[in-house]
């Protein structure tokens, strides 16, 4: 197996890249606040003060910390995340990413809120039968926040079962910390045992 083809990093936004359960004063510091309104604007900075829509703290610095790790463990980066290709469009810039791969959830599985954000439908697979399909057995290490919900337990099981014998390595993230170097850190260790 050549290096470039190893496998997979997958990315959540909301939690990793986006530590949205961060309130008040216990924020972490670099990030920066973004705002998409409900006519599509995505605005940034002071702006977001005077904007309605959905809020987002990004960190410019994330992008080449995960390219340094794409590259070094030759695992290829890939949205896992219920903004889909929004993500190239809005989160990619504002971290330092180039467009990268998107795996595309069902509609059976998402549905709007009263803000028009996508959330997971009660019922549904959550991320877990779509990832399956898309990893096609290929080893993944995924960065997210929702691994443990319990809601959906059945989709999450039936995951583990699809990808018996396939290395994998669900990396948790608290969604009031994001991302930080012992999460690159974890997948870097993780990825050098696939040599």
């Amino acid at each position: 197996m050549s290096l470039s083809t190893r496998g997979l990093l997958l990315l959540d936004v909301d939690g990793p890249l986006n530590p949205y359960a961060a309130t008040g004063f216990i924020r972490p510091s670099g990030y920066v606040p973004y705002r998409e309104t409900p006519e599509g604007d995505w605005v940034c900075c002071r702006s977001v003060r005077w904007a309605r829509g959905y809020s987002v703290r990004l960190h410019p610095g994330h992008g080449a910390l995960l390219r340094a790790l794409a590259a070094e463990t030759g695992l290829e980066l890939v949205w896992a995340t219920a903004w889909e290709h929004s993500a190239n469009r809005r989160i990619a810039p504002a971290i330092g990413l180039a467009d990268l791969p998107v795996i595309e959830f069902p509609a059976a599985d998402v549905e709007r809120d009263s803000r028009g954000r996508l959330r997971w439908r009660t019922g549904g697979g959550w991320k877990w039968p779509a990832v399956c399909a898309y990893a096609a057995g290929r080893p993944l290490a995924w960065l997210d926040d929702e691994h443990q919900d319990t809601e959906f337990a059945a989709a999450r099981s039936a995951f583990h079962r699809d990808r018996a014998g396939c290395p994998t390595l669900l990396c948790h993230v608290d969604p009031k910390r994001g991302l930080d170097r012992g999460h690159l850190d974890q997948i870097r260790n993780w990825a050098a045992g696939l040599l």
